[in-house]
């Protein structure tokens, strides 16, 4: 006989539900609420024993310390974390599977596939979700093991959540929702991070799913962005999304001079009237390549840029004069911080944005995927193949330059980017351009206002300033 029961259990679509996530698990309670930071789904579960009186579990109350208050909070949190915990988390992903499900047949708008990557700063986990008429089932689950440490084995406990059964949980969230589920860990060492990636993957997933978007449909994929409706409605140039990017009038500028180099970079998000077939008016692009709007004096550093900004939908300009009599590491760096310096200011504090998103770019035989996150925390991770070439430049731009321009960028925008190589170029020049291609595409809608947030932070702390 089960010895949990399930109550006020809701999934509202884009509203907030007025119960609590109270699963008598805290680390559980966290992962569910990234359901409602993430995939803006209103979720609420609280879960109790059949026989109360076979229990001891601490309330709230109490007149003590406040180390004892806070001692009983913590047992009331955590009140089953020595029970059947299969069973508990069968149950609770059981019970919001079905709510799901009654949440995504009733969503007019909603696709019928969908895949997302989350970016930690020690996690990338991939979600693919598909709807099916039935019963759902969980397709693949390789998140196991939960990091490192211990040795080739990981934490059989985060906080108090026993973590082999994350499987049970989302296991029983398929059969009930309807949804085939794949969740495939693609990186990561740090094991409350790995589960987290998976949660916030499958809420972002989720969101698109309802939304009837997905970041990886690159079917007729243009400048404009994934040739689909749905995705025009919410994301395109007509879209309430856009001209609040627009009205917004974000810039930020940055201007540094030392013995090695002297920069102005001004960056101007969503500055830029998108043609269909050339991604900038054919006039302003003659006018910028005629003015020198980016010029660092290395070419393949200005192409790089070019790309990034017609990918991103935005206006940059970068004038350098640098001791290229030197070497090219000076001007490639400095330029990189800069740009990434002047992102970051026109970025604010990322309030109401989309902040993650997941992008492919192909250019010539490379096809790389760059995921990322306007995480506030600076981090990056690769598995370019730029290390193993036998060139010396890609261009005029040493090929030990590529990646630590991208570190540069990454690090100073203050963002979590993970890069993954697909398929690596038959040069080292092809494999930068399309990391260019994918980063763009992944900023510009990372950098996309989401209405519904009504200005709010996309974060389960509220705020990505601390």
């Amino acid at each position: 006989m089960n010895k949990f029961a399930a109550t006020n259990v809701s999934c509202l679509n884009a509203a907030k539900s007025p119960h609590p996530i109270s699963t008598g698990i805290g680390y559980l309670d966290h992962m569910i609420d990234q359901l409602n930071s993430h995939a803006q789904v209103g979720v609420s579960v609280t879960v109790s024993v059949i026989d109360a009186n076979e229990y001891n579990v601490n309330g709230l109350h109490g007149n003590g310390s406040s180390n004892e208050q806070q001692k009983r909070t913590y047992e009331h949190i955590n009140r089953y974390a020595n029970e059947d915990q299969s069973t508990l988390l069968t149950l609770v992903g059981s019970v919001l599977g079905k709510e799901l499900r009654t949440l995504l047949q009733s969503t007019a708008t909603g696709g019928s596939t969908s895949r997302f990557r989350c970016p930690l700063d020690e996690g990338l986990v991939e979600c693919i979700l598909e709807i099916t008429k039935d019963n759902g089932r969980l397709v693949e689950f390789t998140l196991p093991p939960y990091g490192k440490y211990p040795l080739n084995i990981g934490r059989s406990k985060i906080g108090t959540l026993r973590t082999k059964y994350v499987e049970n949980f989302f296991a029983s969230l398929a059969q009930t929702s309807g949804l085939n589920i794949t969740l495939r860990k693609i990186r990561g060492d740090n094991g409350h991070h790995v589960v987290e990636s998976a949660f916030k993957a499958f809420s972002r997933a989720l969101r698109n799913l309802l939304d009837g978007v997905d970041a990886y449909d690159n079917v007729n994929y243009n400048d404009n962005g994934p040739s689909n409706t749905a995705f025009e409605t919410m994301w395109g140039l007509t879209s309430e999304s856009y001209s609040s990017g627009l009205a917004m009038q974000r810039m930020g500028k940055v201007e540094r001079s030392t013995k090695e180099t002297s920069i102005l970079v001004c960056v101007r998000l969503f500055d830029i009237v998108v043609d269909e077939k050339m991604g900038k008016g054919d006039d302003q692009k003659k006018e910028e390549e005629e003015n020198g709007v980016i010029n660092t004096g290395i070419q393949t550093l200005d192409q790089f840029i070019t790309i990034l900004a017609r990918e991103a939908q935005m206006s940059i300009e970068v004038q350098c004069t640098g001791d290229l009599y030197v070497d090219d590491h000076h001007t490639s760096e400095d330029v990189s911080i800069a740009l990434g310096q002047a992102l970051d200011e026109a970025l604010g504090t990322r309030a109401g944005l989309n902040r993650m998103w997941c992008a492919t770019g192909i250019y010539g035989d490379a096809e790389i995927e760059v995921t990322m996150d306007l995480s506030n925390r600076p981090d990056i991770h690769h598995n370019l193949s730029l290390s193993n070439t036998d060139e010396e430049y890609a261009g005029d731009l040493s090929v030990e330059m590529l990646v630590h321009t991208l570190e540069s960028l990454a690090t100073n925008s203050k963002s979590t980017v993970h890069i993954v190589e697909k398929r690596a170029g038959r040069s080292a020049l092809q494999t930068y351009y399309a990391t260019a291609m994918a980063y763009g595409r992944a900023l510009r809608m990372c950098s996309a206002v989401d209405p519904r947030r009504a200005g709010k932070t996309a974060s389960s702390k509220g705020t990505l300033s601390v």
